[in-house]
């Protein structure tokens, strides 16, 4: 049974309900972001069924979503953009550092806040009507929802700051050239390629899950001395587990799956 906002749908699939479907579903606004949205993205992911094992976000209509939805945007003093921003900031931590690995489904626009959801997510799948902007600088203000962090980190400071400075628009291919996707499939199938990765991260040991979500970030941000060690006590961590000790001992003894060419 799906469980539904005015404009966020969840619906669990698979037969132990191990996959979360997320879907923006304002499509008369193009899957604009306004606060509650913003919130209730938030609250998805902090009371997330514990059957869930990875999600995928999408939206609903011809679009990812188009960004912060201007027509709900009021003038703010410093003090309360700062705390707007670090509403947002917490929302989409939920989504990078939450309790599932994420997938978006990137079709049509994928622009300024979208964008930023979207760099939350922990693999970018996009269609190829998928275009990528940040308008931001064009309209007279600056990224509040973590996109300064985050993107650079996907292509690179100087490629952030053309796109904000001459409203430069990405194409799905160059997009993906670029890396603000990892995949990128036919016109209308972004959305099934997404739950196909999705139901094959689900089947991941948890906690080498969670290692790559929490982990590996974090050692990307360290020294290379502080990584490695923080790389040392992961890696005894994980392997310690049950679930992967028997893994290994599957594949020493035949039983499981090798690395084949795709």
């Amino acid at each position: 049974m799906p469980i539904q906002t005015n404009d966020l749908t969840i619906e669990l699939r698979g037969d132990e309900e191990q996959i979360a479907l997320i879907t923006l579903n304002r499509p008369t606004k193009r899957n604009a972001l306004n606060d509650g949205l913003v919130l209730a993205i938030r609250d998805i992911f902090q009371g997330m069924p514990h059957s869930v094992r990875a999600a995928v976000i999408h939206g609903n209509g011809d679009h990812f979503c188009a960004g912060l939805d201007l027509s709900e945007l009021s003038e703010r003093n410093a003090a309360a953009g700062v705390h707007h921003s670090r509403m947002w900031h917490h929302a989409l931590d939920q989504v990078e550092r939450g309790p599932v690995p994420v997938v978006a489904a990137l079709h049509g626009a994928v622009v300024g806040g979208g964008l930023e959801l979207a760099s939350a997510c922990h693999i970018r799948v996009a269609d190829a009507s998928a275009f990528f902007a940040l308008p931001e600088g064009s309209r007279g203000i600056f990224v509040g929802g973590g996109g300064s962090v985050r993107i650079p980190r996907l292509i690179g400071t100087a490629r952030m700051a053309d796109m904000m400075f001459t409203g430069r628009v990405l194409g799905a291919e160059e997009g993906e050239r670029v890396g603000l996707a990892q995949y990128l499939v036919p016109q209308g199938t972004a959305l099934e390629k997404a739950l196909e990765l999705a139901t094959r991260i689900a089947s991941n040991a948890p906690l080498t899950n969670y290692a790559l979500m929490q982990a590996l970030p974090r050692i990307a941000d360290q020294t290379a001395d502080h990584g490695f060690f923080t790389e040392a006590l992961i890696s005894a961590i994980v392997q310690d587990a049950p679930e992967a000790k028997a893994r290994v001992r599957e594949f020493l003894e035949g039983r499981g799956p090798k690395v084949k060419k795709q």
